[in-house]
């Protein structure tokens, strides 16, 4: 529905489709929205900004549809198929009885709202492999749990700190605590590996996203850092509140059931790396909006599972356990819970009637993008962006810089809506003004949206007559 009515966004939606296109049409996965920051129509590889190499299974569907919507529609079915595996590992938990209501709190669960809201990102196989690679656990199955977590490690570099807290809570475990070793430290050896040598064959720089400088200028330093700091942690921690009440409702939804499961390390790993960092331009990692909860969502509520078995055995022949909550109320309170809070956050929209309708605007917004003719490089304002990336090359609007001074040679720009390499609407209608000023040619103007072409430039192509 978003994507029909203009409210999707370049980032991350048109970077993994041109990637995976690229995938599909047997080429490297490359993003014209990553690369046209170092040169004007350059192309960046996905696997130099992050190491996914798992979206090259998604390149099939791309035969059946070539364009943004197969991402969306591929990550619903992703984290929907999660529930499968995760149901099993309940049932066997806790019974048939506490599989199905804990089953549908993940369904509902905030950060797989928030997740969703965001149209697509990699960490959309998380929750499915998360979920087989514990219900292998909990089954004994050595080889295909490490196969999971192998999987995992094809999802993205970070989740290399994933598995390195899982190894550590399998050492929890008298018969996996081999595997645990040996899981630890194949995650650590992984991430150094994919930082320092696969991702910078591909163009990274092993700094590229450290925000961290607070502890230090890299990985060395901020470790010495945390050891000699350790009040600093909690401060950090604390800092902003952003991050207190993302951590409170990640676990009190779970009744904190996850703290009792050493399963819960794995999961904690990942927050550390959000939230030890310093920097401002990690603020999108702290709070519960993205993609970023996603990634540990189903290791939360399989480690609260386990955590309720653990609980349950502590308190067996004992004079206390009916003060203690049962295993239904336990499931009883977190699906509540999950749906209780929907209302607060992406779901929330579906509740809204003006979420059905398209905005006022739609038409303009469609009749501009028109007039782009097909195989071109567009600067495209952030809410169309997506629905020209099936046919042309797409890279975000933004207004002309000393790093880079050109411009693409077709613009389609909007006025009346924020865009994110802007700091203000005038700012926008400033660059406009100036495109036109350098000799662009205006050959669109309706409701805010500008189209704009400059036919001196060698990338140009005549106005598209539709």
């Amino acid at each position: 529905m978003e994507f029909y009515t203009f409210r999707t966004g370049i980032y991350d939606l048109v970077i993994f489709d041109q990637g995976v296109r690229g995938y599909a049409n047997f080429d490297a996965p490359l993003s014209f929205v990553k690369g046209n920051w170092q040169e004007l129509g350059s192309a960046f590889s996905l696997l130099g900004d992050h190491f996914s190499p798992i979206l090259a299974s998604l390149a099939p569907l791309y035969w059946i549809h070539d364009g943004p919507e197969t991402l969306i529609v591929a990550q619903a079915a992703l984290f929907s198929a999660a529930a499968v595996p995760f149901w099993v590992y309940v049932r066997r938990a806790l019974g048939a009885g506490a599989a199905y209501p804990v089953a549908i709190a993940y369904v509902l669960s905030w950060p797989i709202a928030e997740a969703v809201n965001f149209h697509f990102h990699e960490y959309a196989f998380v929750p499915l492999i998360t979920a087989v690679l514990f219900e292998r656990i909990q089954a004994g199955r050595r080889w295909h749990a490490l196969a999971a977590a192998g999987a995992l490690l094809l999802v993205k570099e970070d989740m290399a700190i994933f598995v390195i807290g899982l190894g550590a809570g399998l050492l929890f475990l008298p018969e996996w605590r081999r595997v645990g070793a040996g899981v630890l430290a194949g995650g650590a050896g992984y991430l150094c590996l994919a930082t320092y040598v696969i991702m910078p064959a591909f163009g990274s720089d092993p700094g590229r996203y450290w925000y961290y400088t607070g502890w230090g200028d890299g990985p060395g330093e901020a470790i010495r850092g945390l050891v000699s700091r350790p009040l600093d942690i909690l401060r950090v921690l604390a800092t902003p509140d952003t991050k207190l009440w993302t951590l409170l409702l990640l676990f009190a939804p779970l009744c904190f059931l996850p703290l009792l499961s050493p399963y819960v390390l794995a999961p904690l790993a990942l927050l550390a790396e959000r939230m030890l960092a310093t920097d401002p331009g990690a603020a999108g990692w702290w709070g519960t909006r993205y993609h970023y909860n996603a990634a540990i969502v189903m290791a939360l509520f399989c480690a609260a599972v386990d955590g309720a078995v653990r609980l349950r055995r502590a308190t067996q022949g004992r004079q206390l356990p009916r003060l203690l909550p049962s295993r239904t109320i336990v499931a009883a309170v977190t699906v509540v819970t999950a749906v209780s809070i929907v209302p607060f956050f992406a779901l929330g929209k579906l509740l809204t009637p003006s979420w059905y309708t398209a905005g006022p605007r739609s038409a303009a917004a469609a009749e501009a993008m028109r007039r782009i003719p097909d195989g071109v490089l567009v600067e495209a304002a952030n809410a169309v962006g997506p629905n020209m990336s099936a046919r042309t090359k797409v890279v975000a609007w933004a207004a002309k810089t000393a790093a880079r001074p050109e411009r693409a040679p077709w613009i389609l720009a909007d006025l009346q809506g924020r865009q994110p390499h802007f700091a203000s609407l005038q700012a926008q209608a400033e660059d406009v003004e100036s495109l036109l000023r350098r000799g662009y040619r205006e050959v669109f103007s309706r409701e805010g949206y500008h189209v704009l072409f400059d036919p001196a430039s060698p990338l140009s192509t005549p106005p598209a007559n539709r």
